[in-house]
């Protein structure tokens, strides 16, 4: 992960995969189409649909749901094959080359085109772009990881990146858009169920022995639950209680016919947030919180910045910041946790994690500082891994494509994908009780392509029924050309018609990340 900003300020080509970049990230957006426009940068756009970015890319890869690994593959076996990749880079600062160069052998450009559709000479055209750009920079957000091979395409982009040399330079790298606009500082932050602060490992005694002396007991050195396994632990029986902050699982999860069940069996279920969500309506416990406008404190973003975030507006009465809830509540369960207010908590902060502990919150009034930045005189890191990786050398990880875990058949004959659209936000919670917005965008609708359209005899506005294997829903046709012949797309952001009642919960085995963005559908004409 490097500088977002400064890579597409300075970046001479973009490769951007499974990220629709200028409805969910529109000020990186704007800036990768004034690069293409202003300084003439090439860009590379892959997708299954004809996103908005698409008309400014000189290659446009339009993929099925679930083939980014092979596609993937086919570009660097065309890099190798037209020695294209960084010799010198690669001997000096990478390991485990030859057996991932083998492993790019069957990957050819007419194997991929069988086998995914995508042109043989446009794969040629869009490797040749990438490798003779200096630099190249990825960007990439869930469309590449919310698949069952999500770690994989991860593991595949850093594969790209590597051979081109394009790793610890300014302009170049791996940048993963984040989904919210405090995950990466969600994540610093330990959550995650087998890191705490600054992905300091649970397992690791000599890493937590700084935390039992801070906090003045043994800290536990189990590895917790991810958010899916949560889900069937509790559908199950075996867990009997949720604490849920600022998530909202009735809309945002797959099958959510499971994930309810699996909500109703609990015994005990607390919710904290800022409205009452589909979710905190199931809670026996509701704890109302403050909005971002409401509180101070950091935030850190995509590029690992943390920065200030002020309080704009008094709190609505009766709620209070996360903070505050949560100090009060471990003081009730026994645990005195008294603080004067953030500052205090970010200064208990950088004393236990090493990446956060040059920066004050003097030293971010006016501008962030991205870590790591290991003490006061350090000016923070924008551009990770230069002169050599965090680990020594940058590992090669062969990758085989293995295609997602449900396709089309003669009962539900149509990939469905799912994702954002611009005016809404994630599951509404705040942008569908705007009402200027929601005027404009009241209701979701189902993306179809002319030719599927015309076959079913549906025309832009008829309602239609949308079945899967886990459940079905209603909500009406938009006949558009933005996705290929046999993909169908959808939002989650409506209540009314929840398209994660379709979605599969099969999960990447690493990371346990659903596979949002395929499963297989029938559409029927009401």
């Amino acid at each position: 992960m490097t500088n977002a900003i400064a890579c597409v300020d300075k970046a001479e080509a973009f490769l951007v995969i499974g990220s629709n970049t200028t409805e969910n990230h529109p000020i990186i957006g704007d800036r990768v189409k004034r690069a293409v426009t202003r300084r003439g940068a090439k860009l590379v756009v892959i997708d299954p649909r004809r996103i908005p970015l698409a008309e400014y890319a000189n290659v446009f890869l339009q993929i099925r749901p679930g083939d980014n690994i092979a596609v993937l593959n086919g570009i660097m076996h065309v890099i190798l094959q037209e020695g294209l990749h960084d010799a010198a880079y690669i001997e000096e600062r990478c390991e485990g080359f030859d057996a991932f160069a083998a492993s790019l052998e069957k990957f050819t450009p007419e194997w991929v085109e069988q086998n995914t559709g995508v042109s043989a000479d446009a794969l040629r055209e869009a490797a040749r772009l990438y490798a003779t750009a200096d630099p190249a920079s990825i960007l990439y957000a869930m469309g590449v990881t919310q698949h069952t091979q999500g770690t994989d395409a991860v593991k595949a982009l850093a594969n790209l990146a590597m051979l081109t040399g394009n790793v610890g330079k300014e302009g170049g790298g791996l940048n993963p858009l984040r989904g919210q606009n405090n995950v990466q500082g969600a994540c610093d932050m330990g959550g995650l169920p087998n890191v705490v602060t600054g992905y300091q490992k649970v397992a690791d005694d000599e890493a937590m022995a700084k935390f039992d002396e801070a906090w003045g007991r043994k800290v536990r050195r189990e590895v917790g639950l991810t958010v899916t396994e949560m889900g069937n632990r509790a559908a199950d029986g075996s867990l009997k209680a949720l604490y849920i902050m600022g998530e909202n699982p009735m809309i945002t999860d797959p099958d959510l016919h499971h994930i309810e069940k699996a909500l109703d069996n609990l015994e005990f279920l607390v919710v904290q947030d800022i409205f009452l969500t589909e979710t905190g309506q199931k809670a026996d416990v509701v704890l109302p919180a403050c909005s971002f406008a409401e509180k101070d404190g950091t935030f850190t973003n995509t590029e690992r910045r943390v920065q200030r975030v002020r309080r704009a507006v008094a709190p609505t009465p009766g709620c209070r910041p996360d903070w505050a809830i949560l100090a009060d509540l471990m003081g009730r369960m026994g645990y005195k946790a008294e603080y004067a207010g953030p500052e205090e908590i970010f200064e208990e902060i950088r004393s236990l994690t090493p990446s956060y502990a040059g920066i004050t919150y003097d030293r971010i009034e006016n501008e962030g500082i991205p870590w790591p930045c290991p003490d006061t005189d350090h000016p923070g890191t924008p551009i990770l891994h230069v002169g050599g990786f965090a680990r020594g050398k940058g590992l090669f990880h062969p990758v085989d494509y293995n295609g997602p875990d449900e396709l089309p058949d003669d009962d539900y004959p149509f990939f469905l994908t799912t994702g954002r659209e611009h005016p809404h936000y994630h599951s509404g919670t705040m942008t569908r009780r705007c009402g200027r917005i929601n005027d404009c965008f009241p209701e979701g609708f189902m993306e179809m392509n002319p030719v599927d359209a015309e076959r079913l005899g549906l025309a832009t506005g008829d309602p239609v029924k949308v079945s899967s294997r886990r459940g079905e829903i209603t909500t009406k046709v938009q006949v558009i050309d933005r996705t290929a012949p046999g993909t169908v797309f959808m939002s989650f952001h409506y209540s009314e018609s929840p398209v994660n009642q379709l979605t599969n919960s099969a999960a990447c085995p690493t990371c346990k990340i659903p596979e949002y963005k395929v499963c297989a559908v029938r559409v029927e004409k009401l």
